[in-house]
């Protein structure tokens, strides 16, 4: 208990006591019991400290802190510990449309590639746990289906490709449905500024663990009008744990 305490009193972040399981608003009564045994002045430090915020967070950071408590236990321990830390992360795919209406942008079989994806089997890496707080979608045409003409594609939004704005997607994180049949058109940015070109701020960010299969899944009522070397491009965008 002692180390928890330590560790929540020099804590960076907004809600420590989430974090290494000490609640300032619902104290456990391990936590009351050795609050009473410390002297006035430490115990008055601790329970201000619990229920201090530090200067706000902003963005998907701030959005992250509020996942604590969701965070695998081998995670938030590491967290904790100063082991692994917050960062600006992003995990991409780039694969060719190829004529079918089903794209699985993520794949076990994959593995990672500059200029493909960012990840190898459709997993995050060990202790990484990401927040997603947005998705990207953006197309491209490539002069061939070649490994080296996808990676060098040039990508603009959906919007000008009706099969693709009118379609669908899904993710998926360990077969659970993080977002499910939603219209692709969430991500036609076009006249509104707020946000980067293709980008899909979501409403409900979704916390996707180390370790588990990710799936992201494009579907097309027909792929009429499409450029058979059309590329597709998805991101999911957010706060994660690195080493």
């Amino acid at each position: 208990m002692n180390d928890k305490i330590g560790m929540m009193m020099r804590s960076e972040y907004n809600n420590p006591g989430e974090l290494y399981g000490l609640d300032g608003d619902d104290m456990s009564p391990e936590l009351m019991g050795h609050l009473a045994g410390m002297d006035p002045v430490n115990r008055m430090k601790v329970i201000q400290r619990l229920r201090k915020k530090n200067t706000p967070s902003i963005g998907s950071r701030a959005e992250m802190e509020k996942f604590f408590g969701e965070l695998p236990k081998h995670i938030k321990e590491q967290l904790g510990q100063g082991k692994l830390r917050l960062a600006d992360y992003t995990v991409y795919s780039i694969k060719p449309l190829a004529g079918s209406k089903t794209i699985k942008l993520f794949e076990p079989q994959d593995t990672k590639q500059v200029g493909l994806r960012s990840i190898s089997n459709a997993k995050l890496p060990s202790n990484t746990a990401l927040l997603v707080s947005g998705i990207y979608l953006l197309q491209g045409v490539a002069a061939s289906l070649s490994e080296d003409d996808i990676k060098q594609t040039i990508f603009s939004p959906i919007d000008t490709v009706g099969p693709l704005a009118n379609g669908e997607f899904k993710l998926l994180a360990n077969k659970k449905q993080l977002l499910t049949d939603a219209s692709n058109r969430k991500f036609i940015t076009t006249n509104y500024h707020l946000y980067p070109q293709g980008y899909y701020k979501l409403s409900n960010p979704r916390l996707i663990p180390d370790d588990v299969t990710i799936e992201f899944e494009i579907e097309l009522g027909t792929v009429t009008g499409i450029n058979p070397n059309t590329v597709l491009y998805v991101c999911l965008d957010g706060t994660a744990t690195i080493p």
